[in-house]
């Protein structure tokens, strides 16, 4: 057994590379309007906004997108 120098590993480029060519798939609406809620009830401004624009692009895609 030969061992090549130095030993290839991922980096971080062919990793995100290698997530965006996997599918994952989506959350359903009324789970992304419940995390919505929640994060209203807790006040948490960041998570409202995250949970809003998820619920927008899960109701209307945009072009190109399933």
């Amino acid at each position: 057994m030969t061992a090549q120098w130095p030993v290839r590993r991922p980096t971080e480029h062919a990793a995100i590379r290698a997530a965006c060519r996997s599918e994952r798939p989506s959350p359903s609406v009324p789970a992304l309007m419940a995390a919505l809620l929640d994060a209203n009830e807790r006040r948490d401004r960041e998570g409202i906004c995250l949970a809003a624009h998820r619920v927008v692009r899960a109701a209307a895609p945009e072009v190109g997108e399933v």
